[in-house]
C-alpha cells in the first residue's frame, strides 16, 4: 500500500480522532491561526483540489533540507475536506531541475527530477534547498515566486534564493556556519542569527538541515491552522518544537570566540590548526585558515568579514 494510501485511511483517521486536545492544540483550522512566532498572515488554501510544490533540485543538493519539508508536505492529511484524496492530502510535490536527467544530490543518490525549468508547472510554494543552483534555478525561481504563495529556502539554500533578488531589504537565517559568508556576500539582507526560520510572508528561510522541517510545518499551520500542523507532527512522530518556537536555535546566536589555543578560520568559524593552517595577518592581529579558498577570501577583504561577524 502507498503511503499516501495509509495515511489517508482510517488507521489515520482514527488516530486524528484519539489525539487528545493537550496534543491537538485549541487553535482554530481552516489557517485562520496566527502564524508561530511572526506577524505572517494565513495562507488561504484552495476550496478544493491540491496546493502544488516544487522542490528546486540541482546538483549536489542536500538530502535531508528537501527530504524534511517533503516528509512534512506529504503527510498533511486535512478530513474535513472532500473525500477526494487530492482534497484530504493537499499537497501535490514535484521535483524541477535544469533538465530532466538524474540529479547527484548529498550521499550519492541519485534523484531523477520531474520537470525542468521550462516546462514545470507553476507551483504555490516553493523549496529550496542547499545546493550548486546556478542562473537557470536562479532565474526560474525569480519568475515563479510571484505567482507562489511562498518561496523558502532550507540551509544554504538562502543563497541561491538572495541570488534572485528577491530577499533584498528584507531579513533572512541560514546555517549558523554561514552567517558571516552571508552576511558578507548580501549586505543588503539582514541576517538573523540563532532562530529556526524567518517568514517575511511570501518568502521564508530556514537554518541548517532539520530546521527545514519547522519551516515546512510553520507552513501547513498558516495554510490548515496549528491543529492540522500538530497532527502532522504526531504522525511524523516529530517531538521537536522548533515550529512552534522559532527562537529555540538561540544556541547558534552567540558568537564563536576565537582563541589562541583553539583558534578559528575567520571565515567559517571552524577550528583549524594554527601548526598547518594558511595564515593572513590584519592589523597587527594572525588569522587562521581551513582553507586557502577562506584565506583568499578574508585578504580580498578584512574589514568586511570582521564587520560581520558583528
Amino acid at each position: 500500500m502507498k503511503r499516501r494510501e495509509f495515511l489517508a485511511g482510517s488507521v489515520t483517521a482514527g488516530i486524528l480522532a484519539a489525539l487528545p486536545r493537550t496534543v491537538l492544540g485549541g487553535a482554530p483550522t481552516g489557517g485562520q491561526a496566527k502564524a508561530a512566532g511572526t506577524s505572517a498572515p494565513p495562507l488561504k488554501p484552495p476550496a478544493k483540489g491540491s496546493i502544488p510544490v516544487a522542490f528546486v533540485l540541482t546538483e549536489g543538493a542536500v538530502m535531508i533540507d528537501f527530504a524534511g519539508p517533503w516528509e512534512v508536505f506529504q503527510d498533511v492529511y486535512i478530513p474535513s475536506r472532500s473525500a477526494a484524496m487530492d482534497d484530504q492530502m493537499p499537497f501535490r510535490l514535484y521535483t524541477v531541475s535544469d533538465s530532466t536527467n538524474p540529479v547527484r544530490i548529498s550521499g550519492g543518490l541519485q534523484v531523477v527530477p520531474d520537470y525542468a525549468f521550462e516546462n514545470a508547472p507553476q507551483p504555490k510554494v516553493i523549496v529550496i534547498p542547499a545546493q550548486r543552483g546556478g542562473p537557470a534555478a536562479a532565474a526560474w525561481i525569480r519568475k515563479s515566486a510571484p505567482g507562489a504563495d511562498l518561496t523558502m529556502s532550507v540551509c544554504t539554500g538562502a543563497f541561491l534564493l538572495a541570488e534572485t533578488g528577491l530577499l533584498a531589504g528584507k531579513s533572512a537565517t541560514t546555517h549558523h556556519s554561514s552567517y558571516k559568508t552571508f552576511a558578507a556576500a548580501y549586505p543588503d539582507i539582514l541576517v538573523e542569527r540563532g532562530v529556526r526560520f524567518v517568514d517575511q510572508g511570501n518568502l521564508a528561510s530556514a537554518g541548517g538541515l532539520s530546521s527545514g522541517i519547522d519551516l515546512a510545518l510553520h507552513v501547513v499551520e498558516r495554510y490548515f491552522g496549528r491543529e492540522a500542523a500538530t497532527a502532522t507532527a504526531y504522525q511524523m512522530e516529530y517531538q521537536g518544537q522548533g515550529w512552534l518556537h522559532p527562537a529555540s536555535n538561540a544556541a547558534y546566536a552567540r558568537q564563536p570566540v576565537s582563541t589562541a589555543a583553539h583558534p578559528l578560520c575567520p571565515v567559517c568559524d571552524m577550528e583549524v590548526d594554527p601548526a598547518t593552517s594558511p595564515k593572513s595577518a590584519f592589523q597587527g592581529k594572525t588569522y587562521f585558515f581551513c582553507s586557502t579558498a577562506h584565506k583568499d577570501q578574508f585578504d580580498a577583504a578584512p574589514g568586511k568579514w570582521l564587520q560581520a561577524a558583528r
